[in-house]
């Protein structure tokens, strides 16, 4: 793996980390098919250290998976423009993480009910009054839309990550 070259930036709190991306709401899964790169933007969890995923069973981003489970997962959240009396000093407000590892399915019924549920805690949380049931998961890996949902798990085995942090008084605003 390659270091991160801008040295200032470069963010190596895990406790950070792991705040960012438990709040972080869309990621980007990169994969190779064949000799041609892959990006799909996700909806995930960041849970025990591993970023969880779903979707239908079929599909080209399973084919993909299914061929070469090297993955490399990227959130990024941009928060604004910071200013500078010289133009080419003009910068960006960020945080970005990526995780390189291996995504696999995951076949435990236990685990993938929970990691469901914690999707579920995530983007809709006390929507459903009652917890999802593994039955319910079952079920639904079974046949809905045509073909099973599938819960993929990425085992990371390198993550870097880099922060501009928002400069107070210098970020621009619209009027």
């Amino acid at each position: 793996m390659m270091d991160v070259r801008y040295k200032i930036r470069e963010v190596l709190d895990m406790n950070k980390i792991d705040a960012f991306l438990k709040h972080a709401r869309i990621g980007h899964l990169g994969m190779v098919d064949g000799q041609q790169p892959y990006v799909v933007p996700l909806n995930f969890v960041w849970s025990n250290g591993n970023i969880y995923f779903h979707g239908a069973g079929g599909g080209r981003r399973n084919k993909v998976v299914h061929e070469n489970s090297e993955v490399c997962f990227t959130v990024c959240e941009e928060y604004g423009t910071i200013t500078n009396p010289v133009p080419a000093k003009t910068d960006t407000a960020y945080m970005s993480v990526m995780i390189f590892g291996e995504a696999k399915p995951v076949v435990n019924l236990d685990e993938a009910t929970y990691m469901l549920q914690e999707m579920i805690d995530k983007y809709v949380p006390g929507y459903y009054k009652r917890p999802l049931s593994k039955q319910h998961v079952e079920k639904y890996q079974s046949a809905v839309f045509g073909g099973s949902v599938q819960v993929y798990r990425i085992d990371p085995q390198h993550i870097s990550a880099k922060e501009n942090p928002i400069e107070e008084g210098k970020m621009f605003q619209t009027e």
